[in-house]
């Protein structure tokens, strides 16, 4: 059963997500769910799983960013993780964080990439009148959302969608095909899982 540690920043919903399919699905287990914010809400919510957490605050640390990695490596290596997940990690990491990593390490991205990889993909999407917006899961590259595809699911952009609607349904298929890439990843298969 592959190990599999989830790094977050706030409300952990796409790592509750991961947490319940992988106790439904019996494939994986998470051994830990880290934060760099130690009031992010997914903390409580993944001990009260009975999920293993850390806090590695990254303020103290200033522009420090690999010192502020070797504080949070030495905790995922701890539990020895086959698999990273970042889930809403709002952390840019370090090349040399990224290689110590490389070849396990999953992102769930808002947005179709390659279009909008970054922040506010959602009033991108609407300012370029898009028809349609949605989700990517991909391996972690040290090239900001630019590494391989693992899967996308898409949505309608409706008439009158804000950003806040429109993320609102993203995220319903966020919760849906993270789980569906990692079940595939944790088997050793990069095809892209394709979600309508």
């Amino acid at each position: 059963m592959k190990r599999i540690a989830i790094l977050i920043s706030g409300g952990g919903s796409n790592m509750l997500a991961l947490a319940r399919d992988m106790a439904e699905g019996a494939y994986a287990q998470p051994v830990l769910v880290a934060s760099n914010d130690p009031t992010a809400g997914g903390i409580a919510k993944a001990a009260a799983l009975g999920i293993p957490t850390a806090a590695v605050d990254h303020r103290p640390f200033g522009k420090d960013r690999p010192a502020f990695e070797a504080a949070l490596s030495e905790k995922i290596d701890a539990t020895n993780p086959d698999i990273l997940c970042l889930a809403g990690f709002m952390r840019i990491l370090t090349p040399g964080f990224i290689r110590r990593y490389e070849g396990r390490m999953l992102n769930i991205h808002p947005s179709l990439l390659p279009k909008y990889p970054g922040l506010h993909t959602h009033a991108r999407a609407l300012a370029a009148g898009d028809q349609e917006a949605g989700c990517t899961v991909h391996e972690v590259t040290a090239d900001l959302d630019a590494g391989p595809i693992l899967g996308q699911a898409r949505v309608p952009v409706l008439p009158g969608d804000t950003d806040d609607t429109l993320a609102a349904r993203v995220l319903t298929q966020e919760h849906r095909l993270y789980p569906a890439v990692l079940r595939r990843f944790a088997t050793g298969d990069r095809t892209p899982v394709l979600l309508p």
